[in-house]
């Protein structure tokens, strides 16, 4: 069990026990008791699993063995085509984007991308995109609407980057300019959040007409920690901020923030990524079907009726 996480540890010990077993001279002795354990193994993974608290779940949507971008493009599409840089500034590869096709449909993609190792970590800014990130969406997102091509977008970021350097050349401004292309644009948007959504870097490239989530995935306008920060002074209370913010899958379909849950394979998605390959893909075939005979004003007014409708707020008369 890769990188398993404390929450996990009574499955892991089942596991070692089982592949222990597994690995005697003779295992046809020992075929009940590992049938047994099997068994009891996955009593327990689905009793763990359906009872994961929003602090257990941020933490699935953290694991390092989580499938991100390039994963997602190997796993879902063929022949894709990465596009690089914003045509400005230079490339940021903490977000990956370009031309690929879906089930035999054209299709632009994008999203966040992580890295594994510390190397590509650095490389990729701990998938934290600069200005220039998200102008290389833009630029993709335009393109999109010039030939009509349906935009699929894949969320997993801790948040835009915030370092002087990307202040400088317009972090905000480049969010903005996101939001508002997105607003308004005549294809089809479908946004899903795969890991973390941290705050305006992930809604810069989540302005979809559906917004889904998979299971496991949370989206938040910032951290547990950073939450935890603020309020009470202590970020080592990240666990009870989680409780409270409601960025968990079913919180925010309950909310009505986004629009469906995306099932993940027991134990979450980078424990099978084929698996939870095929469970995304069938969703995504379903959706960009419902959405293709749309015509192109009325995606436009539909996003921004979806947009409009998020939020609590009561109106007052003014005085007179």
């Amino acid at each position: 069990m890769p990188d398993a996480l404390d929450f996990e540890q009574p499955l892991l010990e089942l596991e070692t026990r089982i592949a222990a077993l597994q690995a005697v001279d003779d295992p046809s002795r020992v075929r009940d008791e590992v049938a047994k354990l099997e068994e009891r193994l996955a009593r327990l993974r689905q009793r763990t699993y359906a009872s994961l608290t929003a602090w257990q779940r941020t933490l699935l949507a953290r694991h390092p063995k989580r499938p991100y971008m390039r994963d997602w493009c190997k796993l879902l599409f063929d022949d894709f085509v990465e596009l690089h840089g914003d045509r400005l500034f230079g490339d940021d590869t903490a977000i990956v984007g370009g031309l690929a096709r879906f089930e035999g449909r054209s299709v632009v993609v994008l999203g966040h991308q992580k890295g594994r190792d510390t190397r590509e970590k650095i490389a990729r800014n701990f998938g934290m995109p600069h200005p220039e990130g998200y102008r290389k969406a833009h630029r993709l997102l335009e393109m999109a609407a010039k030939f009509g091509k349906p935009v699929l977008t894949f969320i997993d970021t801790p948040g835009a980057y915030p370092g002087i350097g990307a202040e400088e050349r317009g972090q905000a401004e480049a969010i903005a300019q996101n939001l508002k292309l997105m607003a308004g644009l005549t294809a089809p948007i479908i946004a899903v959040v795969t890991g973390e959504g941290g705050s305006g870097g992930a809604l810069a490239i989540g302005m979809g007409n559906r917004v889904l989530m998979l299971e496991y995935s949370v989206y938040s306008v910032i951290s547990p920690e950073g939450c935890a920060a603020i309020l009470w002074g202590d970020a080592a209370k990240a666990s009870e901020a989680a409780e409270v913010m409601k960025t968990t899958a079913p919180d925010l379909v309950r909310l009505g923030v986004v629009d469906g849950i995306v099932p993940e394979p027991v134990g979450g998605a980078h424990r099978d990524w084929e698996a939870a390959a095929g469970l995304l893909r069938a969703t995504l075939r379903e959706q960009l079907g419902a959405l293709a005979d749309r015509a192109p004003d009325a995606l436009v007014n539909e996003r921004y009726e979806k947009f409009r409708r998020l939020g609590a707020f009561e109106e007052t008369a003014t005085p007179h």
